[in-house]
């Protein structure tokens, strides 16, 4: 079955870096898109960033220019480096698979911008 499993994320303080890891099983990974979304507290999630089956990106303006969506087919990986951290980026965040008209979800890894 597919399964997403979502890591690197912790706290960092203001202007920091974190990359986050998103390992997949289950499907024929480097033939379909993946994304990020995140959830904050007491908000709805929202999409972060999406790379498609061919390498093409695409960002939240929010995030634009801070943040790079990668993939690693080799690795059944698909990566979000995250630079400039503001308290704002604070969520728990979510690696997806759209295969079909269906979204696969990870289990979600906290962020949390803070000094």
């Amino acid at each position: 079955q597919v399964q997403l499993v979502e890591s690197g994320g912790g706290l960092v303080q203001p202007g920091g870096s974190l990359r986050l890891s998103c390992e997949a099983s289950g499907f024929t990974f480097r033939l379909y898109a993946m994304g990020w979304y995140r959830q904050a507290l007491g908000k709805q999630r929202e999409p972060v960033a999406h790379i498609n089956h061919r390498g093409r990106p695409n960002y939240a303006d929010s995030v634009k220019g801070r943040f790079t969506i990668s993939r690693d087919n080799a690795k059944n990986t698909v990566y979000l480096q995250m630079n400039t951290l503001k308290p704002e980026d604070t969520a728990v965040y979510f690696c997806t698979a759209l295969i079909g008209t269906n979204n696969y979800w990870g289990q979600g890894t906290q962020v949390t911008v803070s000094s």
